[in-house]
């Protein structure tokens, strides 16, 4: 049972379709997980939502940021840019079905017998797996119960510590920075959320996975950063988004074999 990650498809459609012939992925034998970011900006989101979602038990998927602005949007917290091409998605007669299936999806994925971590942005420093895992249901279980004092409180960059989470929401908005926001950090591990930017371009703040590179970690796991162009910085920590969106690629790493499978159109 060959399994594949696979970076932020972002609403292409066709290209996940030819990334799927390219590994010749069967449904019946084989399993996918994603790693976030399934809709916004590219030009099918709508389809690339109902595939993923009629995978069923195949699919693994954790929550990316675009994802939880899409939920927000059709909650009514927010508003979707033009940029996001967003409209059909928001306009389908399963709306209410698809924005049920993603509430289910977790923003973190663990298998503690092969000590693999799947999650959109990163694990925080500082942040014991089992700690993040907590934070994660924590966050899923009221996204499933109550999304409107989800996101209501979802926005904005604070706390930028663990330890500065006082309140619930506090909690909830550093655990979905950490999940799918994360890119940079300063020296003391706060969460840094603006800069986007290659690390070799960037000479004041630390990659998140900086942090883990002489620590004890699973096999992680995600996306969200394009500009890494699925560069593995940290042995053992994956980077699987290849600016598919951005006119480059989608990219997909099998897990038995630790090849990569990349299709541009």
């Amino acid at each position: 049972m060959p399994g594949y990650v696979i970076g932020d498809v972002q609403g292409c459609f066709q290209q996940l379709q030819s990334l799927l012939a390219k590994i010749q992925f069967d449904a019946n034998k084989d399993y996918l997980w994603f790693c976030g970011d399934l809709v916004a900006r590219g030009p099918d989101s709508l389809a690339t939502l109902r595939f993923i979602r009629s995978l069923g038990d195949t699919a693994k998927v954790v929550l990316g940021n675009h994802d939880l602005h899409f939920l927000a949007c059709a909650f009514g917290f927010a508003k979707a840019d033009a940029k996001d091409l967003l409209d059909d998605l928001l306009h389908a007669p399963d709306l209410a079905e698809l924005v049920h299936w993603l509430q289910q999806q977790p923003l973190m994925y663990f298998e503690p017998e092969r000590q693999l971590l799947l999650v959109h942005a990163g694990l925080a420093p500082h942040w014991p797996v089992e700690i993040a895992l907590q934070a994660a249901e924590e966050v899923s279980v009221v996204l499933k119960s109550s999304p409107e004092r989800l996101f209501s409180v979802m926005y904005g960059n604070s706390p930028a510590l663990w330890s500065d989470a006082q309140s619930e929401q506090d909690r909830w908005r550093f655990t979905i920075n950490s999940c799918t926001r994360m890119r940079f950090c300063l020296a003391n591990g706060a969460l840094e959320l603006k800069e986007k930017r290659h690390p070799e371009k960037v000479s004041t703040l630390i990659p998140w996975y900086a942090f883990w590179q002489q620590k004890p970690h699973p096999q992680i796991f995600f996306g969200h950063w394009a500009a890494l162009m699925g560069d593995s910085p940290v042995k053992g920590i994956h980077a699987l988004d290849t600016g598919c969106v951005w006119g480059n690629y989608l990219t997909a790493y099998c897990i038995e074999t630790a090849q990569r499978y990349s299709v541009s159109d």
